[in-house]
């Protein structure tokens, strides 16, 4: 409900202003109709948010994360970044550019989850021309985290100024969650202009995104549901779901911005039906949406993460569970790069 001038989540705007936070080109993202795919589709009315350009047309939706994440780092006066994830990881990338931009040193210690790896092409090729010092490991996690620690204390003992991000750290994984707390705001304060009343979102998602949203719907006043489609076929967390996962970032990014928002396990809709075999790896459903996106809507969605979310929205149209008086917002959140590592796997009829 509205008092005066007052809006719902107006009060996590303000706490969010209060957040420092560095200026990566990301402005409003677009929340356009896709026409042409909802007709092909013959369901819901689909839209989608085209958070695939957030910070640039190579940039996706870990950028909106980085300007807090980053402006964090910087007002706690670090010269040096240390992170990483799989080698072709969105985030990785889009860390690995905002250092560059900001100045600041940044390393990456990149698994390899597939033999074509250590080819320089897609997200790892730009890693190192945004000129991130880059470390290939095996697919080994545990390992990954030991080593970023390792080479954080190695950095700090040359004297550098090191902030540790995701996988080298969990600890602002709330504020990563907050980011998308401000996005779910952004695109309420669209559809609400546009006199659009969205009934259901699906996003590609394990954690902090999903976590984000669904509190910043939560506390914008939307009752739309959030599905979110893993892009792993299990928890990663050794002793919590996702789901329990995705509460406690949420709880934990209410509490950073100072608002009574508490979300529990039941609240949260995540699927890992759409994986296929591993994370990584290529569907015939992920395939089928990318087609269908690129024929109809000239939307290219990246093979890991926006291409099984899609192919989740698909499924769920077909089989009934979202009709024709449901409105759909697809969150696209990047990942153009991944499509051409991966062009030899793909298979475009």
């Amino acid at each position: 409900m509205t008092v005066g001038n007052a809006r719902p989540g107006d009060r996590m705007r303000t706490a969010l202003a209060r957040l420092p936070r560095v200026d990566l080109g990301v402005t409003v993202t677009p929340c356009e109709h896709l026409s042409r795919l909802s007709a092909h589709l013959g369901g819901p009315d689909v839209y989608i948010k085209r958070d695939d350009l957030a910070g640039g047309p190579l940039g996706g939706n870990k950028t909106r994360m980085l300007e807090y994440v980053l402006g964090k780092a910087i007002a706690d006066g670090a010269d040096t970044v240390v992170g990483g994830s799989a080698a072709q990881s969105n985030y990785s990338r889009q860390l690995a550019a905002a250092c560059a931009r900001l100045g600041l040193e940044c390393h990456l210690v990149l698994r390899r989850i597939r033999p074509s790896d250590d080819v320089l092409q897609g997200s790892l090729l730009l890693d190192r021309l945004y000129g991130a010092v880059v470390e290939m490991i095996g697919d080994d996690r545990t390992g990954q985290t030991s080593r970023l620690v390792e080479l954080a204390a190695e950095l700090e003992r040359r004297g550098r100024v090191v902030y540790r991000a995701p996988q080298a750290s969990d600890r602002d994984k709330p504020l990563h969650a907050a980011a998308y707390a401000s996005g779910a705001l952004e695109l309420l304060d669209q559809t609400a202009a546009a006199g659009v009343d969205v009934t259901h979102v699906y996003v590609s998602s394990l954690d902090t995104t999903h976590a984000g949203l669904l509190l910043g719907l939560r506390s914008g006043g939307s009752a739309a549901t959030l599905r979110a489609i893993s892009p792993n076929e299990r928890a990663i967390f050794p002793d919590r779901t996702i789901e329990e996962e995705v509460a406690r970032l949420a709880t934990e990014a209410a509490r950073l911005l100072g608002v009574s928002d508490r979300i529990v396990p039941i609240d949260v809709d995540t699927s890992t039906d759409f994986v296929g075999e591993r994370y990584g790896a290529i569907t015939e459903e992920a395939m089928e949406a990318m087609r269908l996106f690129a024929r109809t809507e000239a939307i290219v969605l990246d093979p890991v993460y926006s291409a099984k979310a899609a192919a989740a929205l698909v499924a769920d149209i077909r089989s009934g569970r979202l009709g024709p008086d449901d409105t759909v917002v697809f969150w696209h959140t990047g990942g153009l790069p991944a499509v051409f590592a991966y062009a030899d796997e793909l298979v475009v009829e």
